[in-house]
Order: C-alpha cells, then sequence, then structure tokens
C-alpha cells in the first residue's frame, strides 16, 4: 500500500514556495506514496490559483481551512487536528512558518510517528515564530532547507540542531522555459527589457531598486524595467517612480502567471532584496538562459556557482548593484555567456528530477526509522 503523506501549507497562492510543493506533490511515484494537502488559510482567487487547478486535474485532495487571520488560530488549529487525525498520515511535511508550528503539534497531538519542516527562507523581520518553530522542533524528525545558507541560518539564528537539518535545493522544469514566446505586456518592443519580479513587499526592497533606476537610465536609454508582481506598496512604488522621473520608463504589469514569456522578452532579471532563501526568480532566469544581477542572499551564491561574481553585488552597495546592471547590459557576448552558463547550471544542478529523488530518498529513510 502507499505511503500516506500529509503536506501541510499556510496559502497556496501562486508563490516560489507554493510552486516547489506543488511540483513535489504533483510528481511524487503515486505506486509509493498517497499525497493529500491542507492548506491553513482560503483557497487562492483566479487567477493566482493556477496551482490549485494543476492539483485538481491529478485528483490530488486539497482540504483549506479558511484561516483569514492571527485571530482565526484557534479555530484552525482544531480544524487541522480534525484533518489530522481523519486522514491518518505516516509522515506529515510542513512548509513555511505558521505551517511549521501548528502542522507540528497537530500531528504530534495526533500520533502521526514523522514529521518534517521546510524551511524556505532566512526570514530577518519577525522574531516570533523563531521561537515557536525552535519550541516545535522536538516534534520534527528533519528542517529540509533549500539551501546550505538557509541552513547555516536555522541553526545559528533559530538554534535548531544541526543534526536535524538537510539541504535539498528547490528543483526546476527547465523545458517551461525552453521555447517559450516572448511576451512584453504592452512595453514598446523596441525597448530592450530589464525584468524585476516578485511581491511588492519590504522583504523584495523593490523601493531601494527603483531609487538606483535614474542611474541605470541615463547609462542604458535603450532599457525600460517591468515590475511584474503584486503586494502592499504597488501604489508607493508608482507614486516614487513619478517622483523620480522615470514613469514613463517602469512599466507596472501585477501578478503574471506566465514567468517564461515574460523571461523570454527580457534581457536581465533584478532581485533587490534584503533577504531570501534560495530565490526562485534567479533559478527561473537560469533556466531561461537570462543573466541575473542579486543582492547578496542567502541561495543566490549556491544558485549562481562560478557566475556569481558577476551577478551578485554586497546587499547595501548602491553603487555596485548599478555598474553590475549596466555592464551586463551593455555587453551583449558577456550576458550571452552568463545565460548560457546559467541554464548549464540549471539543468545540470537544479532539475525537478533532481529534487523529486532527493525528497524520496530522504521520505525513505525517515520511514524505515
Amino acid at each position: 500500500m502507499p505511503t500516506r503523506i500529509a503536506f501541510c501549507i499556510t496559502d497556496f497562492d501562486d508563490g516560489g514556495a507554493e510552486r516547489h510543493l506543488a511540483d513535489l506533490v504533483s510528481r511524487l511515484p503515486r505506486d509509493q506514496f498517497e499525497p493529500a494537502l491542507v492548506v491553513l488559510s482560503h483557497p487562492p482567487r483566479p487567477p493566482a490559483d493556477r496551482l490549485r487547478q494543476m492539483l485538481l486535474e491529478q485528483r490530488i485532495p486539497m482540504t483549506f481551512l479558511e484561516g483569514r487571520s492571527i485571530l482565526s488560530t484557534p479555530q484552525v488549529w482544531h480544524r487541522l487536528r480534525r484533518w489530522v487525525g481523519d486522514f491518518q498520515p505516516e509522515l506529515m511535511h510542513c512548509l513555511l512558518a505558521h505551517a511549521n508550528v501548528l502542522g507540528a503539534y497537530a500531528g504530534h497531538r495526533c500520533g502521526v510517528r514523522h514529521i518534517i519542516a521546510g524551511i524556505q527562507v532566512a526570514e530577518q523581520r519577525r522574531g516570533w515564530h523563531l521561537a515557536l518553530q525552535r519550541r516545535s522542533a522536538r516534534f520534527v524528525a528533519k528542517h529540509v532547507c533549500v539551501s546550505q545558507s538557509v541552513a547555516d541560518y536555522a541553526a545559528s539564528v533559530m538554534r535548531l540542531p544541526r543534526e536535524k537539518l538537510v539541504v535539498i535545493a528547490n528543483g526546476i522544469d527547465v523545458g517551461r522555459f525552453t521555447h517559450a514566446e516572448p511576451v512584453g505586456h504592452g512595453v514598446d518592443s523596441s525597448r530592450r527589457l530589464l525584468l524585476f519580479a516578485g511581491r511588492l513587499d519590504p522583504q523584495k526592497h523593490p523601493d531601494w531598486l527603483l531609487e538606483r533606476m535614474p542611474q541605470v537610465f541615463r547609462r542604458l536609454p535603450s532599457h525600460d524595467l517591468v515590475i511584474a508582481g503584486e503586494g502592499s506598496m504597488r501604489e508607493r512604488l508608482r507614486q516614487l517612480a513619478t517622483v523620480l522621473g522615470i514613469a514613463e520608463r517602469v512599466h507596472f504589469v501585477g501578478w503574471q502567471v506566465d514567468i517564461p514569456r515574460l523571461l523570454a522578452a527580457s534581457d536581465l532579471v533584478v532581485l533587490s532584496s534584503r533577504w531570501e532563501g534560495m530565490p526562485n526568480i534567479l533559478l527561473e532566469a537560469m533556466a531561461a538562459s537570462r543573466p541575473v544581477v542579486t543582492t547578496a542572499v542567502h541561495g543566490a551564491q549556491e544558485l549562481l556557482g562560478t557566475n556569481a561574481p558577476w551577478q551578485i553585488t554586497p546587499a547595501a552597495d548602491a553603487d555596485a548593484f548599478v555598474e553590475a546592471i549596466v555592464r551586463i547590459a551593455n555587453d551583449t557576448p558577456l550576458a550571452a555567456r552568463l545565460g548560457t552558463q546559467n541554464r548549464l547550471r540549471a539543468v545540470n544542478d537544479f532539475s525537478i528530477e533532481r529534487m523529486i529523488a532527493a525528497y524520496v530518498a530522504l521520505y525513505r529513510s525517515i520511514l524505515s526509522k
């Protein structure tokens, strides 16, 4: 009989952690594992429900516990306990901070023998969830970190036992990015595009990025910036672009489901984050044969390997960030070489098949104990 695995995640919008989980759940060998997914929050709304539709088509059971805010935590906790008790999994795999905490306690209370917690990011903003995850760690068999730098963070900052930490990098379906037709979302086709894709949130530091763009635009007169994403900072960023006098060269295209086509239309991907774990947009850019310029966040060095010196700048070094963008954008042979080598690294070291095999091996190892 296949082993029942309960996957528990905080929400299921079309973000990096959620895409990673959807790829994992949908590709597990069904003769070995019977997956089911429980989500602490409410169902995502179109068009951000692509992942939900994908799993529904594969007939993977999904339950949404309708958590709306921190105030609904008691109700979500009771619903989660009932769900786990009804499903009776042999292994429970949780992902993201809220799910890691509630899932560990619910799994333990319901007698789940094996519990895994996934750590996707080296969180720098809130301390309360670090303490809660540290307390719930006694119920967790393994903490899966998406990069070695996140594992180091988990050991030093979260103070989780190193013997419980394992690194499994996210994987990418490179085929999705191979023959994508470019779509510039209404931007004049004569313009060359720099792309920022991600949540418009203080973690991603998009205001810092915009403040660098007047310098970039003066030196790259043929380039515009496309910002793909939604978030709490959207209107503030629009106003900032106007104040900086660059509104005509900054294009807010909203949340996009078809990132491969947007990448195909772009020359260079930029990432200005304060912190990450293993940035999904960098991995997608690599699969699309695109060069990147990123701040020195967790996971970036491991993704880019020997090409990192060209594409990573110190976290707060605005001048280095601008120089890296201008250097790569103005040097077509360099950009092509970096893009080609990025793709080879994505194919060889970060394939989706490699990720699935690593998780299957981890599950078997834990279940055998």
